[in-house]
Parts: C-alpha cells; sequence; structure tokens
C-alpha cells in the first residue's frame, strides 16, 4: 500500500473511532447520575453517621458545574464503552506490518494488560469509599466539609487510574522479557525495590493513615511482580531448551 493509501485507511479507521466514542459518550451521558450518585454514597453515609453534628455534602460552586461534569464523566466513561472499536481499529491497522510472532505477542500483552487495568480500576473503586471516610474522621468536632463535586470527581478518576496502571506494570515486565531486553533471573532479582515501589504506589493511591488498604493494594502489586518474575523465566527456559535443541540439529 502507498503513503497516501495508509493515511487513507489511518483516517477512516479513526474516523470510525471517533464515531464509535461520541455515540458511547450519548450513552453514557445517561449513566453519568447512577455513576455520581454511586461515588459519593460514602459521603452521605458520613452525614447520616453524623447526624446534625456537621454538615457534609458534595456541591457545585458554579452555575454550569454540574452540565460541565456530566460532560467529563460522559467522555470518560465513553471512551471505555468504545474500547472495544477504537482498539480494534488501532490493532487493525498495525497488525498486517507485524509478523505472525509479533502479533502472538501482541495479542497476549492485550489479553493480559486489558483485564488488569480494568481490575486495578476497579480496586481503586473498591478501596474509594475507605479512604473517603477514613479522611473524613480527621475532621474537628462541630466541623462542615464541603466537597467541590469535580475535584471530588478527578480524586475517584485519578484513584482508579493510578491502581489500574500499577496493575498492567508486571505485563510490562514480561513484554520486556519477550522482547530479550531483561531476563527472568534479572526481575527477579530487583525483588527488593519492586517491594519498595508497591508500597510507594499504594501509599500514593491510599490514605497514608489507611494502613490496611495501602498493604492489602501492596501485596497485591507484589503479587503480580512475582508472577511476572516467574513467567518470565519460565520463557527464558523455553527459549534456553529451543535454542539447544537448534544447535543440537545444527550438529
Amino acid at each position: 500500500m502507498s503513503l497516501a493509501g495508509h493515511l487513507v485507511e489511518l483516517r477512516n479507521r479513526l474516523l470510525i473511532a471517533a464515531a464509535a466514542i461520541v455515540v458511547a459518550m450519548v450513552i453514557a451521558y445517561f449513566l453519568t447520575d447512577p455513576f455520581m450518585e454511586f461515588i459519593t454514597r460514602p459521603v452521605r453515609e458520613i452525614a447520616i453517621a453524623r447526624g446534625e453534628e456537621a454538615k457534609i455534602e458534595v456541591m457545585y460552586t458554579t452555575v454550569t458545574g454540574a452540565f460541565d461534569l456530566k460532560l467529563r464523566m460522559s467522555f470518560a466513561i465513553g471512551i471505555l464503552l468504545a474500547a472495544p472499536v477504537w482498539l480494534w481499529q488501532i490493532w487493525a491497522y498495525i497488525m498486517p506490518g507485524l509478523s505472525r510472532k509479533e502479533i502472538r505477542y501482541t495479542v497476549g500483552f492485550l489479553l493480559a494488560a486489558i483485564p488488569l487495568f480494568f481490575a486495578g480500576a476497579l480496586t481503586g473503586l473498591l478501596v474509594m469509599p475507605n479512604i473517603v471516610k477514613l479522611m473524613a474522621e480527621f475532621l474537628p468536632e462541630g466541623t462542615s466539609a464541603f466537597y467541590e463535586a469535580r475535584t471530588y470527581y478527578d480524586f475517584v478518576l485519578k484513584l482508579m487510574l493510578i491502581v489500574g496502571v500499577a496493575y498492567v506494570l508486571p505485563v510490562f515486565l514480561v513484554a520486556l522479557n519477550f522482547a530479550g531486553i531483561i531476563s527472568g533471573k534479572a526481575i527477579l532479582k530487583a525483588w527488593r525495590v519492586a517491594v519498595v515501589i508497591a508500597v510507594v504506589v499504594a501509599a500514593i493511591a491510599t490514605p497514608p493513615a489507611d494502613v490496611v488498604s495501602t498493604f492489602l493494594l501492596a501485596g497485591i502489586l507484589v503479587v503480580l511482580f512475582f508472577a511476572a518474575a516467574g513467567l518470565s523465566m519460565l520463557f527464558d527456559r523455553r527459549r534456553a531448551k529451543r535454542t539447544a535443541a537448534e544447535l543440537g540439529t545444527a550438529a
């Protein structure tokens, strides 16, 4: 295919991906209220628990704040809903230029990375209520808390993204091993550094006072790291056996 042909194909696939995202955003617009109700539930539970002692609520500080937030949420949810379409468009565009081996590795990477990312995002979403409730305990007696809706949503979204990306990092280690850049033994030797990084990431994603959530998240990340190291060592062993067999055949 000529350069012009590649550009035309790229344009067509981008248009399809963009159209899918727009349609998904329209659908997501009607899901924003249930999602907002879900993520703000901890605030309402805190308000009920404190009774008349203090007023705690999520608020909008501008006239267009509610509408703006709906659009932002629609865009984020729409990208997730349209992920099968735009991921396929990206894959269909680059696949003809890959070898069979590269296709197999890329498919394996995606099949591992995508579920792990969503599992991490779900973990962040499940941890979020505990974080909100724990932070509310630091409010002095008789004081009130008003959470700006956009800031509150950004906190939830960033938490989900941080934990989601953290879950995918071990897959990148396996990918580097596939590419021959790093060996399984080298990955395993770095376990001390990995533990420190896991604790730091968990501490960033969870409040310092919530020790249980921090160590739970850090433990999951450490398990994923050792799983990546084990798989890399297994692949190294298979690669060494294959090389030895090829040398024996050649001899």
